[in-house]
C-alpha cells in the first residue's frame, strides 16, 4: 500500500467523521467553536498517532485473549499523559474540553483503529494511519466547529466577521451541531461521488 494513500484514505475515503460516523459524542459534543473543535481533533490525533505506534510494536508479545484491555490499557496511558500536558500548559483548552479529554480512551476511532490497522501492520504504517485518521478527524471538528461558530455568533476563531445579533442562536446549541453535521455529510458524501 503506498504510503501517502495510508494518509488520504484517513481524510477523505475512511473519514472518521464525515464517512465512518464515529466519535459522534466529541463531534458534537465540543465543536461549539472552531478552536474548541482544533483542539479536540488535534487531541486525539495526537492519542491515535501515540497508540498506533505502540500497539503495533507490541502486538505479537499480546496473548489474544486480552487484546482488547491491552489496547485500551495502552490508549489510557496516552490519554493521562496528554491530559496532564494540556491541565499544565494549556488550562483554557483543558476548561474547554473538560470531560471530552478523558473520554478519549473510549473513544471508537481510537480503538477501532488500534484493532483494525496497528494490530495487523508495521510500526511507521501504523504511525501514518494515525496521522491520516487524525488528521481526518481534526479536520472535520475544525470545520464542524467553524460552521456552527460562525452560522451562531459571526465569529471563527473568535474573530468576528459580522454582529452577534445577526447569529443564529439554534446552531450554537445542540441541536444545531446536528443540523450543521448533517449538512457537511451530505456535502462532503456529494463531492467525493463526484470525483469518483
Amino acid at each position: 500500500m503506498n504510503k501517502l494513500s495510508i494518509i488520504l484514505n484517513g481524510i477523505v475515503r475512511d473519514n472518521p467523521t464525515f464517512v465512518l460516523l464515529l466519535g459522534m459524542c466529541p463531534t458534537l459534543g465540543t465543536t461549539g467553536s472552531a478552536l474548541t473543535g482544533m483542539s479536540m481533533g488535534l487531541a486525539t490525533m495526537a492519542v491515535l498517532i501515540c497508540s498506533n505506534i505502540v500497539i503495533s510494536a507490541i502486538k505479537n508479545f499480546i496473548p489474544s485473549g486480552v487484546r482488547i484491555p491491552a489496547y485500551i490499557v495502552v490508549i489510557a496511558a496516552f490519554v493521562t499523559i496528554l491530559q496532564m500536558l494540556i491541565q499544565a500548559y494549556l488550562p483554557a483548552i483543558n476548561d474547554s474540553l473538560g470531560i471530552f479529554i478523558p473520554l478519549i480512551v473510549v473513544n471508537c476511532i481510537v480503538l477501532g483503529r488500534a484493532e483494525a490497522f496497528a494490530s495487523r501492520n508495521s510500526v511507521f504504517d501504523s504511525m501514518l494511519d494515525g496521522i491520516g485518521i487524525g488528521l481526518g478527524f481534526s479536520i472535520a471538528l475544525t470545520l464542524l466547529g467553524a460552521v456552527r461558530e460562525l452560522i451562531g455568533t459571526g465569529r471563527i476563531f473568535g474573530v468576528a466577521l459580522y454582529p452577534e445579533s445577526y447569529g443564529s442562536l439554534v446552531f450554537v446549541l445542540a441541536p444545531g451541531a446536528f443540523i450543521a453535521l448533517g449538512f457537511l455529510i451530505a456535502i462532503f458524501n456529494n463531492l467525493k461521488k463526484k470525483e469518483s
